[in-house]
């Protein structure tokens, strides 16, 4: 049977690293699986999953407190961390907004990330998805912070890696001409 790793579930508390361990030991349930699996049973109302009042990562006195990330889910938050090359903290929104399915700015922990800019914080980067409801998302929340004089960034998107143009679509390749470069 294969087993999740901890160390590249630290950025969970112990027990929700176990809850994942526990659903990888299931017949046919990898360790994508188990996360996904973990993550539906866990939709909690925190900002990320913990069992703590502050997650693992907002405890680390060696994160960047001053850069926050705004991520939809937790599951992006996770993205991220397994880079290794993110060293500040996050904001889980817990969705985005979406006028179509009636999800406005109070559905989502956005007062949320306001209290927390109240704090020393220099950058807020923005990195919802680059659906329709991630880029409204993204626009609100830069029109919401911009005033108090805080830097935000959006991440860039465009072109995966290894990916042929022929078969990338045309927003994905405007995205990709405006996100462009210096080399």
């Amino acid at each position: 049977m294969e087993e999740v790793s901890h160390s590249k579930m630290d950025y969970y508390s112990s027990h929700i690293s176990k809850l994942i361990e526990e659903f990888s030991r299931l017949p046919g349930i990898g360790p994508k699986s188990a996360g996904r699996l973990a993550f539906h049973v866990l939709q909690m109302s925190c900002y990320t999953l913990t069992d703590e009042e502050l997650c693992p990562i907002c405890k680390s006195s060696k994160r960047d407190h001053k850069t926050i990330m705004v991520v939809e889910r937790p599951k992006d938050l996770a993205a991220y961390e397994k880079t290794g090359q993110y060293n500040g903290v996050y904001h889980v929104l817990h969705g985005a907004i979406s006028p179509m399915l009636g999800i406005g700015p109070n559905d989502i922990k956005l007062k949320e990330l306001i209290e927390r800019l109240r704090g020393d914080v220099e950058e807020v980067i923005i990195s919802t998805n680059s659906s329709l409801e991630g880029e409204t998302t993204a626009v609100y929340i830069s029109k919401l912070i911009k005033p108090a004089g805080i830097k935000v960034t959006r991440i860039a998107s465009g072109v995966p890696v290894g990916g042929d143009l022929e078969y990338v679509d045309t927003v994905t390749l405007l995205k990709a001409l405006e996100g462009r470069v210096d080399m």
